[in-house]
């Protein structure tokens, strides 16, 4: 339930080189023409394209019998882009140019499989100027009748100045994504949660102050007190829930149930809060399943009838509903569908989500939905300034989250905003208050970059924000040589998007060149532009790292598209000086159990793999998951899959358990059984 991770704009991998493929005549791609081939292990099919700068780039090639890899090239010969999705059928690529020249698409068969495909270029022309005009020609990979579709609404000063829909809302039957298909929006259903909860406390139902276990007295007791407002804040300490099934073997991801009463269980097996409530923002479906729950003691509804009631109805939001299961019917909806070997898969709904998520919406209720934020007919504005304003921590550090909202400046003009993930659906909703202005997107892809929102905004508003920063004049004040590499090993380690903890940016240094590489991607290589902050060099992002008072590194910013999303620092990171041998490792081979989760995991050490040198390895094993090869970083602290252990040995030094944490949920603890 959190914003889909960024980098992955065309610019998308590290520098590649293609000499040394074996590689024919590469021969030049029209727009609207189609060319087959054959692929035979070993070959290298070059296609190219003359491009201008800031041009936009769109094509597919049509796997009819190989499975192929897709390789776009800039004029240097550098990879921009690599695609490799499905195995059969249409695999796209699109993406914009920054520099005027000459493009090279490279086919390649995967694994030396051997066979024919097809290859189209279907856009090859400027960036658009007129918004509009801009909108068509980003959402064109959406536009088929063969893919998941998308749609975008956007308002100013309670005028529509674009709406439309493309592609298709479900492939089995073949109906078109339309303005009014109801599509899940994931987390941006908390804010109307957090709105929900503001009803009953300005009915008087409630206090924000109030201990959760006045309205839900089964849950424990813990050594501090969460309030209502620590669950709209992400600031409560619980466990998150989904990031805690998914240690247990859940496979949420496929289709798992989640019931909502499993909710109140994980919650009652929970021995102690991760951190004093109000002390820590940690993104929590948790907090927001249970703010449901409060809603629903407090009225003597379900969360569904109240919505509808006192929210939706009210408002002319007609196409709206909350989804009280996973498999409740939603009448006019949109499939969720994502990229599989063969085609597009279909994906069910994430159970449980109701408070977290669960909403189905349109983009033109969710245009109502905002107006009501400038001129409310439901509520007050003192409730909706609260949403707005951000949370400010026990240590007195500030967030960027109100109730149920994001809060930040995009080109100097104010932006409240939430995204939603769902399993398949991608949404993003934005506000810009000081000119009453909206924009939203929807999606049934699960590759949709919701963040796309921030540009089209920045198109349709660009009269009432700040000219674009001119990051190269800004760079040209500092000058790279003087960095020394070495200040970087303080920053070299992994961190956890706060918003999506298992999108983990990994930075390496190797003698003068620095490095990052997200989940699933490759490295690319980063630039300082001060001792503190680095540029990406062939994505269009920038990030920053931040210290505590003590000085010790403990996460970073973000900013791609727009937007800024901060990462955690692993609790793996550190000096690195541990480099245990093959008789140390032995030291944690055994079986575990966690009473907790009631979860059985096996850590065994392997030989290495054929063809490869150095040490055996450890791997952590679940019945349900794929194995988890383990590396170590500090002292008795191992990480992979996702996960990091911390090793806990008795007097005599022998290992008797670990604390397992990825980022939202910290130190479940599993203790050896044999």
């Amino acid at each position: 339930m959190s914003s889909r991770p960024v980098l992955i704009a065309l610019a998308l991998f590290a520098p590649f080189t293609a000499a040394g493929l074996a590689t024919a005549q590469a021969v030049e791609l029209r727009v609207d023409q189609t060319v087959s081939g054959q692929l035979a292990a070993g070959d290298t099919a070059e296609y190219f394209v003359v491009a201008g700068e800031d041009f936009f780039l769109f094509g597919e090639v049509e796997q009819i019998s190989v499975d192929a890899v897709i390789r776009v090239l800039n004029p240097e010969g550098e990879q921009r882009a690599r695609v490799d999705v499905t195995a059969r059928g249409p695999d796209r690529f699109s993406g914009e140019t920054t520099e005027a020249g000459r493009y090279t698409i490279q086919v390649i068969p995967f694994e030396d499989e051997e066979g024919a495909y097809e290859i189209t270029l279907h856009r090859l022309e400027p960036i658009e100027t007129d918004p509009a005009r801009l909108v068509d020609q980003l959402m064109s990979p959406y536009d088929t009748d063969d893919s998941p579709g998308a749609a975008v609404q956007v308002w100013r000063d309670g005028e529509t100045l674009f709406s439309k829909a493309y592609g298709m809302a479900n492939l089995a039957y073949e109906l078109p994504f339309e303005t009014d298909t109801r599509t899940n929006i994931g987390s941006t259903s908390k804010q109307f949660t957090a709105f929900a909860v503001l009803l009953q406390a300005d009915r008087g139902a409630l206090s924000l102050d109030d201990d959760i276990r006045t309205h839900v007295p089964e849950l424990p007791e813990f050594a501090q007190t969460i309030t209502v407002r620590h669950l709209l804040t992400h600031t409560s300490g619980l466990r998150e829930v989904f990031n805690l099934l998914l240690m247990t073997g859940r496979r949420i991801d496929h289709g798992d149930f989640v019931d909502r009463d499993e909710i109140l269980t994980v919650v009652q097996r929970q021995p102690a809060l991760q951190n004093d409530p109000g002390s820590e923002w940690n993104y929590n479906n948790t907090a927001f399943a249970l703010a449901a729950l409060i809603v629903e003691r407090t009225s003597g509804q379900d969360f569904d009838d109240f919505m509808r009631d006192n929210v939706f109805v009210p408002l002319g939001m007609l196409h709206t509903m909350v989804r009280p299961h996973a498999e409740a019917i939603v009448p006019n909806h949109s499939q969720g569908y994502a990229p599989g070997a063969d085609g597009y898969t279909e994906i069910r709904d994430l159970g449980a989500a109701v408070g977290a998520g669960g909403i189905y919406s349109t983009v033109e209720d969710l245009q109502r939905w905002v107006e009501n934020y400038a001129s409310p007919r439901v509520g007050s504005e003192a409730m909706i300034d609260a949403m707005m304003t951000p949370y400010v921590l026990t240590t007195g550090d500030t967030t960027e989250y109100g109730y149920g909202l994001f809060i930040d400046e995009q080109r100097g003009l104010r932006r409240i905003h939430h995204g939603g993930a769902d399993i398949a659906h991608r949404s993003m909703l934005a506000y810009y208050p000081e000119i009453d202005a909206g924009i939203t997107t929807q999606s049934n892809h699960a590759a949709f970059d919701s963040n796309i929102a921030f540009r089209l905004a920045a198109a349709f508003f660009e009269d009432a924000m700040e000219p674009e920063e001119d990051e190269s004049a800004e760079a040209s004040t500092f000058d790279p040589e003087t960095y020394d590499p070495e200040d970087f090993d303080d920053f070299v380690g992994r961190y956890a998007l706060d918003a999506a903890p298992t999108f983990i940016l990994t930075f390496t240094r190797e003698d003068e060149t620095l490095y990052t590489q997200a989940t699933g991607q490759q490295r690319i290589e980063i630039v300082p532009t001060s001792d503190s902050t680095f540029a990406l060099t062939v994505v269009e992002a920038s990030l920053v790292f931040h210290r505590t008072e003590e000085g010790e590194v403990e996460g970073l910013t973000l900013d791609q598209g727009g937007q800024r999303q901060h990462a955690t620092r692993l609790e793996d990171v550190g000096g690195g000086a541990w480099e245990p041998t093959a008789d140390d490792l032995r030291d944690f081979e055994g079986r575990y159990l966690s009473d907790e989760i009631e979860t059985f995991v096996s850590i065994v050490l392997r030989p290495p793999e054929e063809g490869e040198e150095g040490e055996p390895r450890l791997v952590l094993q679940h019945r349900r998951l794929d194995d988890a090869r383990l590396t170590p970083g500090d002292e008795d602290t191992l990480s992979g899959g996702g996960l990091t252990l911390t090793f806990e040995r008795d007097r005599n030094g022998t290992v008797i358990g670990f604390y397992m944490s990825n980022t939202r949920s910290r130190d479940v603890r599993f203790a050896r059984v044999r």
